[in-house]
């Protein structure tokens, strides 16, 4: 899940922080040639960059954001970032001159506000001329529904594609009652659901929540004035009114996206050049020496969207047309070198080619063969076991390092299975991958019982 379909501006955060940090190297160079070449002021700056963005949520700019918004974000910018250069002089018992410091500053953060709007100014224009739209649709039919249908379609500049209303009210020209709302969006791509939280009972709205967790639905409430300071929900304004925000993934950020892809383009790499390099002839003269059969059994398997991909392994059975079921233990199909391979998850390393394809990352939920994904939907809710397949599989995942790995045997499996890949999915972070990775690796050195 690296871009939604559609959503060039998920480019744009991407572009700002290379501009950003390209712009302070820049004016390392031009302001502190000395300094140039310091194999720890120039990293210094830009690592403080980063870290500091992340605080301020200096990049946390929308496209209902208004100006006021970004410029207040830019001065909290600057007086943290300001006490960050200033520090590096500090610890290094440097004297500068009070008027070089604000001049470096002001130059800096003045080019960095003007690319900002810029590129702002850039998409704004390209959305009026109908690119880069949100499909929209509203729940509910009151004041405050009415007020921000207005705001969707006086106001182009924002780029919302307001598709229409849901209400149980008799009113000729709603798309459908609630009820109707759970066919309509189904096969068609929207972005964004706003609801009336005034205008349904309890259970409806729990029913919507249900929906778009699982879907992985942006849904946002419309809420009563004393709803407003609510716990739990992150308030927006969409010129004078105040939208709720549920819940958003973390993996519908786009720099959070672009972060894990490119871990996984480096991981891959790494694997493939440093092991399967010389691990792949090896196991070839091996596998050739005991048993006839290609290197490399490829299978389809479901992927992002549901899609099928082409999964890559080392061949670890006897070559054999009844080799589509599941392996079990002691299963007389496998080979010795095989054996192996399975007992150490060595013959999963040539996945690493499916990730750097874009196919696969290294750490989701894992794919399954295309007969189990059906054989499944028998013993989970489909609608869950669908949801794996809103992000890229995995390699390994939190699924496979808690006990979830390997043949399904009884119905607790797979629902256990399916719990923790869309826990992983609903709250992924950096750390908890590297918890992942560290946990696999353990896994592999201790053994596991469920591979063979």
């Amino acid at each position: 899940m690296l871009f939604k379909r559609g959503r060039y501006s998920g480019f744009i955060r991407p572009i700002l922080y290379i501009v950003d940090i390209s712009l302070i190297i820049l004016f390392v160079f031009y302001f502190h040639p000395g300094r140039a070449t310091s194999p720890y002021f120039g990293p210094f700056l830009v690592v403080g960059w980063i870290v500091s963005t992340f605080f301020t949520k200096y990049y946390n700019v929308y496209r209902f954001t208004s100006t006021v918004k970004v410029i207040t974000l830019a001065v909290r910018q600057y007086v943290l970032y300001s006490l960050i250069y200033v520090s590096y002089f500090g610890f290094s018992k440097t004297i500068l001159e009070i008027h070089e410091v604000v001049y470096f500053l002001s130059v800096l953060f003045s080019c960095m506000l003007l690319v900002k709007f810029f590129m702002y100014w850039i998409l704004k224009s390209y959305r009026l001329k109908g690119g880069n739209r949100r499909k929209t649709v509203i729940i509910g039919n009151n004041e405050a529904t009415k007020a921000l249908e207005t705001f969707f379609l006086k106001k182009p500049i924002y780029g919302y594609n307001y598709l229409g209303y849901f209400t149980n009210k008799p009113l000729t020209d709603k798309l459908g009652s609630f009820n109707d709302f759970f066919n309509f969006i189904e096969g068609r791509d929207i972005d964004d659901i706003y609801c009336s939280i005034s205008e349904f009972s309890q259970t409806d709205i729990n029913r919507l929540v249900t929906y778009a967790n699982t879907h992985f639905k942006t849904l946002k409430f419309i809420p009563d004035s004393n709803q407003i300071l609510s716990s739990g929900f992150e308030v927006d304004y969409y010129d004078y009114f105040p939208i709720l925000t549920l819940n958003e993934l973390e993996l519908n950020k786009s720099i959070n996206r672009f972060i894990k892809r490119g871990f996984d383009v480096l991981f891959s790499i790494v694997v493939i050049v440093f092991i399967l390099s010389w691990l792949t002839p090896l196991l070839f003269i091996l596998l050739k020496l005991e048993s006839k059969g290609p290197l490399f059994y490829i299978q389809e398997r479901n992927g992002l969207d549901y899609k099928t991909f082409k999964c890559y392994k080392f061949r670890s059975l006897k070559q054999d047309k009844n080799n589509h079921s599941q392996v079990t233990i002691d299963d007389n199909r496998v080979t010795k070198i095989g054996r192996f391979l399975r007992k150490t998850s060595i013959d999963e390393l040539p996945q690493f080619f499916n990730v750097l394809k874009g196919e696969m990352s290294v750490v989701g939920p894992r794919p399954h063969m295309l007969a189990y994904n059906k054989a499944y939907s028998n013993q989970v809710d489909n609608v869950a076991l669908m949801a794996r397949h809103r992000i890229l599989p995995g390699i390994t995942g939190l699924a496979q390092v808690r006990g979830y790995r390997g043949a399904v045997e009884k119905d607790t499996d797979i629902i256990g299975r399916v719990k923790l890949d869309l826990f992983y999915i609903k709250n992924w972070s950096v750390l908890l991958d590297v918890k992942i990775i560290f946990s696999t690796l353990i896994n592999l050195l201790t053994g596991d019982e469920k591979a063979y």
